[in-house]
């Protein structure tokens, strides 16, 4: 059914939403860490969700019990990133989490507008090798912003280039990180996992095929 309203906006984090590459976060910084002489656990990777690549790296190091200058923090960060892009660059469509596409593609026959709200400074090359880059009207990931969730300003820039009110939004979120900048920005929230680790968020969703369009515009209207 088509659904005449261009004042919705569909705000998604990528990273445990649309697509799984915290598998591949997880792989670059443990090979980080273990390359420093010490571990790092998938526990304390869970933590890094949501957070910028230099916030993760100094929690990172605080853990590990390590001390470096900015410029090697610069240059550690640059190492991770590139054995990150290396695994990414081979990701497919099949990577592509569970109801994502299907919900995507409902949004835009709806006329919804959508748009990308994530920390990742990658988030191009995923979207282009999952085949999801043509469905976003607007993409804000860490190139665009300079704060990391649960600070509001990605997501209340990327109601802003859908030129939607923050009011008239829905943030899909996986991390209890981004459930606090959705509603910093006063929009609601659909968070994506267990209800425990997504105190806050409007709806809890396994993934995004448990939620239609009709129910996301139930929540704005």
């Amino acid at each position: 059914m088509q659904i005449n309203n261009q004042n919705i906006g569909c705000l998604f984090d990528l990273d445990g939403v649309l697509v799984d590459t915290a598998v591949y976060h997880y792989q670059a910084w443990k090979d980080l860490a273990n390359s420093l002489g010490f571990d790092f656990t998938e526990a304390q990777n869970e933590h890094l969700k949501g957070i910028n690549r230099m916030r993760s790296l100094e929690m990172i190091l605080e853990w590990g019990g390590v001390q470096k200058t900015a410029e090697e923090m610069q240059v550690l960060a640059t190492t991770k990133n590139e054995a990150y892009v290396k695994m990414i660059s081979k990701m497919t469509e099949n990577e592509v989490l569970p109801g994502s596409l299907q919900l995507l593609q409902d949004l835009k026959a709806a006329g919804i507008k959508i748009a990308l709200g994530s920390a990742s400074k990658n988030s191009g090359l995923i979207l282009q090798r999952t085949g999801l880059a043509p469905l976003f009207d607007a993409i804000v990931d860490g190139n665009h912003v300079g704060t990391s969730k649960p600070d509001p300003e990605v997501f209340l820039k990327g109601a802003e280039l859908l030129g939607v009110d923050p009011q008239q939004c829905v943030v899909f979120e996986d991390a209890q990180a981004g459930v606090q900048a959705g509603k910093a920005g006063n929009m609601k929230v659909v968070g994506i996992g267990e209800a425990a680790n997504l105190i806050g968020a409007d709806v809890v969703k396994k993934d995004l095929s448990g939620i239609s369009v009709e129910e996301i515009v139930a929540l704005i209207k």
